[in-house]
């Protein structure tokens, strides 16, 4: 379930649980777009020293390469970018902005690929008037490129972590007792799964019993397969305490 109010998009599991993320502007998203731009305008510079030297043999084939180095890094860079820091550009990075699916869902490749290969459709006819012109008529300040890949930028808000202390007070974590695993877990675990089950444990007294059991059942099933620990060390434990032992591994290490 979705809901939209203001600059805010909150999302609502089938558990009951509701997570709001902040709707980046398209005055912000346009300052991190000028990062970016300047950020493939030093890199087409360094490499045109090299087309610059192929000018010396033949000026058709520079020209040629010209363009099109032009037009792979300036679909490159931000395909490459959004794909390896999930959602993220230099200029989002500064700006704490960044990509994501509009369920709230885990960015695909084809989605990073769509959006941005709709960059030139945006950028008409100049200084992206139409992607631009969307974003200030769309509720969820979209562009074309995100219409089309079913995508949102959002600004990352600084989260406040809880009182570990208190949340996982006189509990024993048996999956502390193998550090290697517990190390491959926390490189395998996505940051907003982890940020889920967080928030899972957090709000849990307001969840209703069976909502409760079913959500901590799918995120304990999700984090089973990322790292298998032996038998006995999840011998007896339920899948809110599984949930909580590896959210206590991941934030406290």
């Amino acid at each position: 379930m979705i809901r939209h109010q203001e600059n805010t998009l909150t999302l609502r599991t089938p558990e009951g649980v509701r997570f709001s993320l902040v709707l980046a502007g398209p005055s912000v998203r346009f300052l991190a777009l000028l990062i970016d731009w300047l950020c493939i305008l030093l890199v087409l510079s360094v490499l045109g020293l090299l087309v610059t030297a192929a000018s010396l043999i033949s000026l058709d084939f520079s020209n040629a390469v010209s363009i099109l180095l032009s037009f792979l890094v300036g679909m490159g860079y931000s395909i490459v970018c959004e794909w390896w820091w999930n959602g993220q550009t230099l200029g989002k990075r500064m700006f704490n902005l960044r990509v994501m699916d509009r369920q709230g869902l885990k960015l695909r490749f084809s989605q990073v690929m769509v959006r941005n290969l709709l960059r030139t459709v945006d950028s008409l006819p100049l200084f992206y008037m139409v992607g631009g012109i969307t974003c200030f008529l769309n509720k969820r300040s979209q562009r074309l490129g995100d219409l089309a890949a079913h995508t949102i930028v959002i600004r990352n808000r600084k989260t406040i972590l809880p009182d570990f202390d208190q949340l996982f007070s006189d509990k024993y974590n048996s999956f502390k007792d193998y550090p290697h695993l517990a190390a491959r877990l926390r490189q395998n675990i996505d940051p907003n799964d982890a940020a889920i089950g967080l928030q899972s444990l957090v709000r849990r007294d307001e969840l209703r019993s069976q909502d409760r059991i079913a959500l901590f059942s799918e995120l304990a099933a999700h984090y089973r397969k990322l790292v298998a620990f032996p038998d006995e060390a999840v011998d007896g434990l339920s899948d809110e305490r599984y949930v909580r032992n590896v959210i206590d591994l991941v934030y406290r290490q």
